[in-house]
């Protein structure tokens, strides 16, 4: 079974490595790098009403687009983030940002909806460097500092998601077509290419071809094989991805008939005010940086049972009063700061598990998430253009609902400062060998 050799062996290597790069970790700018490739998957999401009127298309067929971005993420969190653990990060990071850019000038010049889609897709696929930078970083922060890390690495990511659809909805008002959002994304994006690759290190673990257990010279194929693995071997894993799946659909019900309701009457408002909506959500992405740290000291379950009853109010206030403008910046604030508390928490369940497998257990959590979030679009567009707002946000509540079962469910470990133990009971042969590593 794959976890095995993956986990066990490698303690020897990494070990000594650790501290050395935990001194020289740049966390604003990983920070910065999350937060202009994240923001390719959400920035579309204020413009998708703008893009359904000037490619004559209805608007269940332009929320495709939505499902499109979360499904190809899923699939680039499937197929990409694994080789973060074996593969040459500079490369790997300067071809995933290339990539990206050329995805992003197609679908600035996408002639009709299903070219847009596709290029969506692709874009998609290859802008999960977010899902790389969070286990490298976690990685080379070194034990004792991890939860804070991600937790810095993330509220970028959160920062990244919520600006991002104000950034887009400006620039689609300022230039009159949404095609200027994407050309904009676009440059962020190629300015990347030059700055992050050379600040990376060459792999995730330090210099060197491989170790005694020959972790970078596994298969490509052979990673992928070993994911199911990893989620039948951890029951943090299996509780944090269940989670993220939940969570994620919620919120990106929420996000996705966003631009609609805001545009339908009474309201009437157009793509700038439905970006807006991302500044007007600063204060709680911010507020969700101390998710990382409250986790490390009460455990990552007190942490997403906080994150449910926020996103929960928030879903709730914004049901109650659909049309207050008031109501419904009060409910995205409240929806933003518990949905980025329980995903930091949630990573700091797993990263507890081993650096050597950092990268594949985030691959594993991140594709439920996503997996969560492309079902979440898909469903909430159209349960509002069959049923309204309120049918859609019923929705999103359930799965809030199903994640409380979880969180609430007694067999839910805590993590706490001691869930490396927690890990280790799982397997008991490995324990001593893995606490050092997994230490938050």
């Amino acid at each position: 079974m794959e976890p095995s050799p993956a986990v066990a062996p490698p303690t020897p290597t990494p070990a000594p490595t650790s501290p050395s790069p935990a001194r020289t970790v740049n966390v604003l700018l990983f920070a910065v790098a999350g937060a202009v490739t994240v923001a390719n998957i959400y920035f579309p999401q204020p413009l998708l009403a703008a893009v359904a009127r000037g490619l004559e298309v209805s608007e269940r067929t332009a929320g495709l687009i939505a499902s499109a971005a979360q499904i190809g993420y899923a699939l680039g969190i499937l197929l990409l983030v694994p080789l973060a653990d074996t593969a040459r990060l500079r490369r790997l990071t300067s071809v995933l940002l290339a990539l990206t850019t050329a995805s992003l000038l197609v679908a600035a010049a996408a002639p009709d909806v299903v070219t847009l889609t596709l290029a969506t897709l692709a874009l998609s696929t290859t802008t999960v460097l977010p899902q790389i930078l969070t286990p490298v970083a976690a990685v080379l922060a070194g034990p004792g500092r991890q939860g804070r890390v991600v937790g810095l690495v993330g509220l970028g990511l959160t920062l990244g998601s919520t600006l991002s659809r104000t950034v887009s909805g400006a620039v689609a008002d300022a230039s009159g077509s949404w095609r200027a959002a994407y050309l904009v994304a676009a440059a962020a994006t190629a300015a990347l290419l030059w700055l992050l690759p050379r600040r990376l290190p060459e792999r995730m673990g330090g210099r060197g071809d491989a170790g005694p257990d020959g972790r970078r010279r596994s298969s490509y194929l052979r990673l992928l094989a070993g994911l199911p693995g990893l989620l039948a071997a951890h029951r943090e894993l299996r509780i944090s991805a269940l989670l993220g799946a939940c969570v994620f659909a919620a919120f990106s019900v929420f996000w996705s008939v966003l631009a609609f309701h805001l545009a339908a009457p009474p309201l009437g408002f157009g793509p700038g005010a439905a970006g807006l909506f991302g500044v007007l959500t600063l204060p709680a992405a911010l507020l969700s940086a101390v998710a990382g740290p409250t986790a490390d000291r009460y455990g990552a379950r007190v942490v997403n049972a906080g994150g449910l009853a926020a996103a929960g109010l928030g879903l709730g206030v914004a049901g109650v009063a659909p049309h207050s403008p008031a109501a419904l910046v009060a409910g995205a604030n409240l929806l933003v700061v518990g949905v980025s508390s329980c995903q930091v928490a949630s990573q700091a369940r797993i990263f507890a598990i081993g650096p050597a497998v950092a990268a594949r257990v985030n691959t594993v959590f991140m594709l439920a998430t996503f997996g969560g979030g492309a079902l979440g679009s898909l469903v909430g567009t159209w349960l509002y253009t069959a049923h309204g707002w309120t049918a859609a946000l019923s929705a999103a509540g359930a799965c809030v609902a199903v994640a409380g079962l979880v969180v609430a469910w007694p067999a839910v470990p805590s993590c706490g400062p001691d869930a490396t133990r927690e890990a280790g009971d799982i397997r008991p042969s490995t324990a001593p060998e893995r606490t050092p590593q997994g230490e938050t």
